[in-house]
């Protein structure tokens, strides 16, 4: 550890680069040798997911790499358009009407680039506040001028809460690369890989652990997986691989591990919040053969994150009091 940290920033991030995409190559080759074989129909589908799966994965690591090359602003704008993608797939799914035009306008290109320019420019102050103070404000009264008060709280409510997930969430992840923490200059893509890291983890976890352990659904309309018992494993699990990634943030292991467990835990509650979402859009996946996006379920991939992100990056700030 005392060897990685002594490494230039360059050569820290370069040797984290190698990393990934070495990792990455490993499991390609497995499931590449693997999808030679024959598998039952239930295997079958497991396996098309993984593979998707794997695919938006190598996806992320290439852009989160050029981001990294371009600088911090490109990877803002980025982030940017994974916002829009996200927002667009979560507003053709969920039912809306002629007169939330105006609103849905102010969303898209209003509100979105007003955020990601409030982070670019590293106000946090009012990038903590503008969407859920200001902009919820905002959206009822333009939509009322729309002149149509049939299911208009219901209407607005999923607006706000399209922005506020799509938009307010998402863009915490590429605040993490702008803040200026103590003795930790140019290492923000670190946090940034460790917050998909310790998500990513307890996903995993808590999908095997959903598998093995005597399934105790607790909302069994909306998921038959989610369990107390899995939800415990998949944030230890985070937990656990935060504290293994210490070396990598400006944290101690006590302090890696309990931010790992916060931001594993954050995800999975925020995929769970997501599939009672879907499923009051009666979708399987936000992706799916109903959207006329041409997204393949980036909301799907990125719901956890945008849980995770805002209770990742106000954590950091409280404990290093920026």
């Amino acid at each position: 550890m005392g060897t990685l940290r002594e490494l230039s920033v360059s050569q820290q991030i370069a040797l984290l680069f190698v990393g990934l995409f070495g990792l990455l190559t490993i499991v390609t080759v497995v499931t590449v040798a693997r999808s030679v074989r024959e598998r039952e129909p239930d295997d079958e589908d497991s396996f098309d997911r993984f593979v998707r799966d794997l695919r938006a994965v190598w996806l992320a690591t290439v852009l989160f790499w050029i981001a990294w090359i371009a600088g911090a602003a490109v990877s803002t704008l980025l982030f940017g358009v994974l916002s829009f993608i996200a927002l667009r797939e979560f507003v053709t799914l969920t039912q809306t009407a002629r007169a939330d035009h105006r609103s849905l306008l102010l969303a898209f290109f209003a509100v979105l680039p007003l955020q990601y320019l409030i982070v670019a420019t590293r106000h946090f102050d009012l990038f903590t506040v503008f969407v859920p103070v200001y902009v919820f404000l905002a959206i009822p009264v333009v939509s009322a001028f729309g002149n149509d008060p049939q299911r208009f709280l219901e209407r607005t409510a999923k607006i706000q809460w399209g922005i506020m997930v799509c938009v307010y969430g998402l863009s915490h992840a590429p605040a993490l690369l702008l803040l200026d923490l103590p003795r930790y200059a140019d290492r923000g893509a670190f946090l940034v890989l460790y917050l998909v890291l310790v998500v990513a983890a307890a996903q995993i976890a808590q999908e095997l652990a959903s598998r093995w352990l005597r399934r105790r659904p607790v909302a069994r309309a909306i998921s038959r997986s989610f369990s107390w018992r899995a939800w415990w494993c998949g944030t230890l699990a985070a937990g656990f691989v935060g504290a293994l990634l210490y070396w990598a943030t400006p944290f101690k292991p006590v302090p890696a591990l309990v931010m790992g467990f916060l931001a594993g835990g954050a995800g999975t509650l925020g995929e769970f919040v997501m599939k009672a979402l879907k499923r009051d859009a009666g979708v399987r996946n936000w992706g799916g053969k109903a959207s006329v996006t041409g997204a393949v379920g980036l909301l799907d991939r990125v719901a956890p994150l945008c849980f995770a992100a805002p209770v990742f990056f106000h954590s950091v700030r409280w404990y290093f009091g920026v």
